[in-house]
């Protein structure tokens, strides 16, 4: 097979499984917000069922459901027959996939899930099948052609069940209101749920260890807290604790740069005033994304007195791959 037919084959694929996707809006009908709304209300789980690549789809519907706030679980329909339907409840709803609408063993299975008063949804590509005449909601996922060029490995059909899936599952979430807080709670794990949870409190480096002197200090004073803390910086402080300023490693060479008759100093001669600075409750990807903003490595953490509780490496935050989009 030449390199052209290669690519001829994938673009050709790549075509008519976009418009099977583009066909199925049609599908988002009455049907599809029953379908929602029977979920919705819903004090139980979904429990999708299928076989084969149906199955497999079913399972990944089952991991965009539960990670967008809707409880879901995947049923295989040889396992139901032999013991594994106890799981199911009677507040469930179900949802069948099945592109021809004749699975045999799912065909086994709707007397029971009837006899457990279940509401049945069908996803299927054949509108005409036994299923759909049985089931309570049908949404339709029928596609013109596989792109399988024999017509008989699932390629459309199930790309075609898999966005029939997102679109649920998007609905939902949209209906419960589920927010981007909600969606750390549940993905605790990863730069995704860091940048969505971690707060500052959480990661700031505090007491002892932040970098503080007096507005009297010394030159001497502020290079050996300067150093002895290693973040290249340091807060400057008033009688009441407040903060007055900063002085960075970057104030100190450009001092150096005019003079070298610096032993009189102290800090107040040296300092920046009005210093970048963020209270603990904030997100620490957003104290990310401020640091970044205005070019600066570190960030110092303060209550409502604007007395220094914390600070912030950027280097530190990077490490926790909390790195801004």
């Amino acid at each position: 097979m030449a390199d052209n037919e290669i690519i001829k084959t994938g673009k050709n694929v790549i075509r008519i499984e976009a418009g099977a996707v583009a066909n199925l809006a049609s599908s988002i009908n009455d049907d599809f917000v029953k379908a929602v709304e029977v979920i919705y209300e819903s004090t139980g789980r979904v429990v999708l069922t299928g076989m084969g690549k149906s199955g497999l789809i079913a399972r990944k519907i089952v991991a965009t459901l539960n990670s967008t706030g809707t409880a879901a679980i995947y049923m295989h329909p040889t396992d139901a027959l032999h013991g594994d339907l106890g799981m199911v409840r009677k507040e469930d709803v179900v949802i069948i996939i099945s592109k021809s609408g004749s699975t045999d063993e799912i065909e086994k299975l709707i007397p029971m899930f009837k006899r457990l008063g279940l509401k049945l949804i069908t996803m299927s590509g054949n509108p005409e099948s036994q299923f759909v005449k049985k089931c309570d909601i049908f949404l339709n996922i029928s596609v013109a052609e596989e792109a399988c060029p024999h017509d008989l490995a699932p390629t459309s059909s199930t790309t075609a069940a898999l966005v029939m899936g997102d679109a649920l599952s998007v609905a939902l979430l949209q209906k419960r209101g589920f927010t981007a807080e909600d969606f750390a709670l549940l993905h605790p794990g990863g730069s995704l749920g860091k940048r969505l949870s971690l707060r500052i409190d959480e990661i700031m480096t505090k007491g002892e260890g932040i970098p503080v002197v007096k507005e009297n200090a010394t030159i001497k004073d502020i290079i050996i807290e300067m150093t002895s803390k290693r973040f290249g910086t340091t807060c400057v402080i008033n009688n009441d604790d407040r903060l007055s300023g900063i002085i960075t490693d970057g104030d100190l060479r450009r001092l150096l740069e005019k003079t070298l008759d610096i032993k009189h100093l102290i800090a107040t001669d040296i300092m920046s005033k009005n210093p970048k600075v963020i209270e603990k409750d904030f997100l620490a990807s957003f104290a990310l994304q401020h640091m970044e903003n205005h070019k600066i490595t570190s960030l110092i953490v303060v209550d409502k007195l604007k007395k220094p509780i914390g600070i912030l490496h950027l280097h530190d935050l990077v490490n926790l791959g909390l790195q801004s989009r």
